[in-house]
């Protein structure tokens, strides 16, 4: 590899993530853009290292020329310690996923709730935000609200079955949005609340290849309801097939997968990454993917 000036060397610390599908889809990107980049996989789970580990790692990588790391679970609230600047956003929820390496400083940055406002933005560019059902408040669940709020959502309700992680997060999001009214909810008030609601929005595993199924009744759902996933393993979850065939514009869980990318991609390297040809792509890793699952169903299992 030749010097910092003409490559990129990029990495991706956190718990089974030699499966994940971000680093081809920067590689490619920057294939494309005639821009030599690097991205590997750094796996806790392969080093057999504690999340507590992650300041040892960024040190190690600013030391061997890294120009930037994504960070995923479950380092996001941990890596903030150790980073010499945070961005406003990350600060306010209290997560970064993305850390740039530039003059000897570290700097964080998440991409997961600017990903979700640019999925929003491109696949349901009409969807009305006046009331918005939320489904799951863990780590996701709080940045995409957040995207949601800064999009324009004027009420959100917070549905989790942990009533208390519902409050608290329904709080501090009230506070960093006094403006808006955003009220956790438990999963048995649904049925008063979809038919107040302009659209929902899904972050639970449910739906994952390990985790099959609906995480709502579906016949709270009508057509004049947008409906958004997070889940992008399958990319076809049952809540987006049946919400489709019920009438509903949908917005799949790779849409987010590919904004953040995007987005962490224009951090590190300095530029404009091309969402759509990184969503092809994205989409070609996935029918790979569902092909090798299909002929070794031991993958699917896996939740690959």
């Amino acid at each position: 590899m030749s010097n910092r000036a003409e490559s990129v060397l990029v990495g991706l610390i956190g718990e089974g993530v030699m499966p994940s599908l971000t680093p081809p889809m920067h590689e490619r990107e920057a294939d494309v853009q005639g821009l030599r980049l690097l991205y590997r996989p750094i796996d806790l789970l392969e080093l057999a290292l504690p999340a507590t580990a992650v300041g040892d790692l960024l040190t190690a990588a600013q030391r061997m020329g890294y120009n930037g790391l994504n960070i995923t679970h479950p380092c996001k609230q941990v890596v903030l310690e150790h980073l010499d600047e945070i961005s406003d956003d990350a600060r306010r929820l209290g997560a970064v996923n993305t850390v740039l390496i530039q003059d000897g400083r570290l700097i964080g940055h998440n991409t997961d709730f600017s990903g979700f406002g640019a999925a929003l933005a491109s696949g349901l560019p009409e969807a009305k935000l006046d009331r918005v059902v939320q489904l799951g408040a863990g780590g996701a669940g709080s940045a995409v609200a957040y995207a949601l709020l800064k999009a324009g959502a004027t009420t959100l309700d917070l549905v989790d079955v942990d009533p208390a992680r519902a409050a608290e997060r329904a709080e501090e999001l009230g506070g960093l949005f006094p403006a808006t009214t955003v009220t956790p909810h438990i999963p048995g008030e649904l049925p008063d609340l979809m038919p107040l609601a302009d659209g929902l929005v899904h972050c639970t595993p449910i739906g994952m290849a390990a985790h099959p199924g609906l995480p709502l009744d579906v016949t709270l759902l009508e057509p004049r309801h947008w409906v958004a996933d997070i889940v992008y393993r399958p990319i076809e979850t049952q809540l987006v097939r049946e919400a489709r065939a019920m009438g509903c514009d949908v917005l799949d869980g790779g849409r987010m997968a590919v904004g953040q990318a995007a987005d962490a991609f224009r951090l590190i390297t300095g530029r404009e990454a091309n969402p759509e040809r990184m969503r092809a792509h994205f989409l070609e890793l996935i029918a790979f993917e569902d092909a090798a699952s299909a002929a070794d169903p031991t993958l699917a299992k896996a939740g690959r």
